[in-house]
This record gives C-alpha cells, structure tokens and sequence, in this order.
C-alpha cells in the first residue's frame, strides 16, 4: 500500500494548523481598540457634548459637576454607558479624563484632585475669559494656556484639546458629511496626544497635532483660527505645519 496520500494528507492538515497559528495574531492586530473609560469634570455645553459622541463610538463615560443629581437626566438620555457622580469620582473612574469648567476653577480643580489626576491623560478644554475669570485669565492669556495651564494641574499628561470650536458647532459638525472639521491638539506627552487624536477622531473630527504645549498660543482665544471651521489641510495651511 502507498504512503503518498497519507503522507500528503497529514502534510496539509500540518500546513493548516500551521497557517491558522501564523494568522492569529494578524486577526487581532486587525481587532478595534477597546473602548475606553472617560471621567468628564465639568459637564457643560462642550461637555455634555462629547460626552454624547463618546458614548455612540461605544465608550463609556462618568460626567460630573458640583451638581450631579442636574446630569441624571442627560445620563439617562445616553444610555447604560453613562454614569453620574462628583467631580472626584470622575477623576477616579476615567482613564482618560476632560476638564471642562471656567477657567477660573481650574486651579481649584488642580489642588482638589491632583492625587486623583496624577499620571492620568487629561484634556483641558477650559478658556480664559478675563470677564468672567478675573486677574488670572489675563496672566494665562499673556503666558499662553498651553504654559499657564500645567501650573494649574500639575503632575497630568496634559493635552490642550477641543478649546477651539463653539460647542453648537461640535455638535452640528461632528460626522458631518465630506471631509472632517480639525480639532488642533497640543501636548508634551507622545502617549497622550495618541488618545487625544483616537477620541477626536471617535467624535467626528480630524485632530491634528500643532506641537507640544507651548505651541498652544496658536489656537488659543483671540488667534486667527480660535473657533473657525477648517479640515485638516485648511488648519494646517492656516498654522505653517507640513
């Protein structure tokens, strides 16, 4: 009796098995990143706004304010992925976490929670407006936010984000047909400005990185591009970056 067709047979199972290990790490590189925990402090206009978007890109969100008990309705509205709580807890629960209040409060919010936000990835969205905000807001404008802002929250991986659109036009324009609308991010941090860039995208936006935080000055309050709709070409056009 031949051997060849055994032989042949047990060479091609052989070779599948083979073939199936040699695939199974391609397969899971090609898996989508798992989603991700994102404490939001300060649950206003821009906010309450990413938060919506980041719950329908399937993460899952703890928005807060000095008054949890107003955000159970918008939880309640956003569905099992969303939670309320303190600003603490926020700080707590996200891997990931947007401070988002006046900017006035930003100091406060640094020595309250600098234990809980310490070596944590945190998006700064907060501008100062010396009307509402005082003194401080005029030196922050002088330093650019982008210096003044890790005196005031110390010991983060701090990424200047979502600062530079009004917060109807984050919400009209996210997903919007044709080319994104640019989100410019700022950050020292290469790991950082990576989730940054992940979770602009998940809310329908283009991010485009400007530089690390000092290069903040060229989208902050006042500057040419602050709060004007551009793609990313047009944006990076406006700032001279190639």
């Amino acid at each position: 009796m031949s051997l060849a067709a055994p032989l042949r047979a047990v060479l091609a199972a052989l070779g599948g098995l083979l073939g199936g290990m040699a695939a199974g790490p391609t397969a899971a590189e090609g898996q989508p990143a798992a989603p991700l925990r994102i404490g939001i402090i300060g649950t206003g206009h821009i906010g309450g706004t990413l938060a919506r978007l980041w719950v329908a890109a399937g993460h899952e969100v703890l928005i807060s304010s000095r008054h949890p008990d107003e955000l159970k309705g918008l939880a309640a509205s956003l569905g099992s992925r969303a939670h309320v709580g303190t600003p603490r807890e926020a700080a707590l629960f996200g891997e990931v976490v947007v401070v988002s209040v006046p900017y006035g409060a930003l100091p406060q919010v640094g020595r309250d929670l600098h234990t809980e936000l310490a070596g944590k990835v945190v998006l700064d969205t907060c501008n100062p407006y010396p009307s509402r905000d005082g003194a401080m807001a005029l030196e922050a404008r002088k330093l650019s936010t982008g210096v003044a802002d890790p005196q005031f929250l110390p010991g983060v991986r701090l990424v200047r984000a979502f600062n530079a659109i009004n917060s109807g036009d984050l919400a009209r324009e996210a997903h919007r047909a044709g080319e994104p609308i640019a989100i410019p991010l700022a950050g020292d941090d290469a790991a950082a400005l990576a989730v940054a860039r992940r979770l602009v995208t998940d809310a329908g936006f283009a991010p485009v990185v400007v530089g690390g935080l000092a290069r903040a000055r060229e989208f902050d309050v006042g500057t040419p591009v602050y709060t004007r709709l551009m793609t990313a070409p047009q944006l990076r056009a406006a700032l001279g970056l190639h």
